[in-house]
């Protein structure tokens, strides 16, 4: 979807509270197609929302989607005998919207009773608030803890993964998916409930300088009356405890971007890995959106290195240039097939990034729609490509050559099974060590390599991955 879809906002549908109407606007649109991350500013600058009404908005709105598993399993029960499945789907997200008011934020239950009742009554009909009245009712009854309890009792049948699933509000594939992951990095099956309930939190806006300085960055922050604090992996990177960074001039200017710390992570690992010999000719792969890119243009600031970006998409691309366009002549545009680039120039670049398209299941706590959509057979789907990519990068990297191979996903199809596969054209370096000398001393204390693994619950960060590899 894009932003130019019609929104079903309409300005007269003032009788509900207007950020709760923005709310079930958006989840209306994510219904039907919509990315939330998209609707969601589009509907509140419609409905000419701000300050605490615009927060309010965000909260319930995110917060909402993420815990809709949880939100239906209680749902499901509150019913009394009437199928789920013949509910209206907007007196469902009604229902959602008002359980996650009484359940996950700090909203009186009176006010969230009425409220939603009101919003039923005025965007359904009379009929409608009555039945959303009465689930309302059994949904206040218990505290979170005791419908934890209840969803054990409900769904023991079904097994221990499945209660956790609804409890957490996950898929349970995604759990199974999660639990190899903990394992092959290093953790074990019991910090599962960690990494699930960190991705139901808010993701922190981190934000990585560029082409001025962190202090430049931190005043500028306040200046926009943010309230800047310090990263907790990368020495460099800025969080936001509040604010818009869309307000300070060094995001509006790209001298600094919005970026997870994991991902500033990968792109001091490519720009800051040993590497022997010539160090001239630099390749992104896979550039679009252009965040780690810019980042790397960043830190090669007064070295004899340029870098190609290349992208598949040229809407992509267009955002990479955007992106770059603070380092000039460091970084040159290409479009196309990365996979394209060995045959016409093998042998060629002294590092390259394969920041790998993937099924994306480690960045769900900013993508609040998005475990809803995904499938187990995501990142199979992905797995040939990701190869290709790695094979491509391979030949294109010249003998002694560096290649960073790194997913916003855990799923080991993404991650070890890629990697593995070309451990006879590669030396493999140990990631985690090499990081060690980049990050704030003790923040990566708790994993080994050889390669990198983050986690929500332990790094603050989305579940990134990354290996960096030597051509042989």
């Amino acid at each position: 979807m894009t932003d130019e879809r019609p929104s079903t906002w309409r300005p007269g549908r003032m009788e509900s509270d207007p950020a709760r109407l923005v709310a079930l606007d958006v989840l209306e649109q994510v219904r039907d197609g919509a990315f939330a991350n998209i609707a969601l500013p589009a509907t509140l600058k419609r409905a000419n929302l701000s300050g605490k009404g615009r927060g309010f908005a965000t909260n319930l709105t995110y917060g909402t989607l993420r815990m809709q598993g949880r939100w239906d399993a209680i749902i499901r029960m509150c019913v009394q005998g009437r199928p789920f499945e013949e509910i209206d789907p907007l007196v469902i997200d009604i229902l959602r919207l008002g359980a996650h008011q009484i359940q996950g934020l700090d909203v009186a239950i009176h006010a969230a009773m009425n409220e939603t009742v009101n919003l039923a009554r005025n965007e359904v009909g009379s009929g409608a608030s009555g039945f959303v009245n009465a689930v309302m009712h059994r949904i206040s009854e218990r505290t979170a803890a005791e419908w934890d309890e209840a969803l054990a009792a409900e769904l023991a049948d079904q097994g221990p993964k499945a209660v956790l699933a609804a409890q957490t509000s996950h898929p349970e594939w995604i759990l199974d998916v999660y639990e190899k992951s903990l394992v092959a990095s290093g953790r074990t099956v019991a910090d599962l409930g960690d990494v699930l309930a960190a991705n139901n939190e808010p993701a922190r806006v981190a934000i990585a300088p560029r082409a001025v300085s962190r202090e430049t960055v931190m005043n500028d922050a306040r200046e926009a009356r943010a309230t800047p604090l310090d990263g907790v992996l990368m020495p460099d990177a800025i969080v936001l405890e509040r604010g818009n960074p869309g307000r300070m001039q060094s995001i509006r200017d790209q001298s600094a971007g919005v970026q997870d710390e994991g991902s500033q992570l990968v792109a001091h690992l490519l720009a800051g890995a040993p590497l022997e010999g010539r160090d001239e000719e630099w390749l992104d792969m896979c550039a679009g959106p252009g965040g780690k890119t810019a980042t790397i243009a960043g830190l090669v600031q007064g070295r004899n290195v340029r870098v190609f970006a290349n992208e598949l998409h040229d809407h992509r691309l267009d955002l990479v240039a955007n992106a770059v366009a603070p380092f000039g002549d460091a970084v040159a545009l290409r479009e196309g097939d990365g996979r394209t680039l060995a045959r016409e120039e093998p042998n060629r670049f002294d590092r390259v990034l394969v920041d790998a398209p993937c099924s994306g299941i480690g960045s769900l706590r900013r993508r609040p729609e998005a475990r809803w959509r995904k499938t187990p057979g995501d990142a199979e789907g992905m797995m040939e490509l990701q190869a290709g990519l790695l094979a491509a990068a391979i030949d294109a990297a010249r003998p002694g050559g560096l290649i960073c191979y790194s997913t916003c996903s855990p799923d080991v199809r993404e991650t070890l099974d890629i990697v593995n596969q070309f451990t006879d054209r590669v030396d493999v370096l140990d990631t985690v060590d090499v990081a060690r000398t980049m990050v704030i001393p003790g923040s990566l204390d708790t994993i080994s390599g050889p390669y990198l693994q983050l986690w929500p619950d332990e790094h603050d960060t989305d579940a990134m991955f990354a290996a960096l590899l030597i051509k042989k």
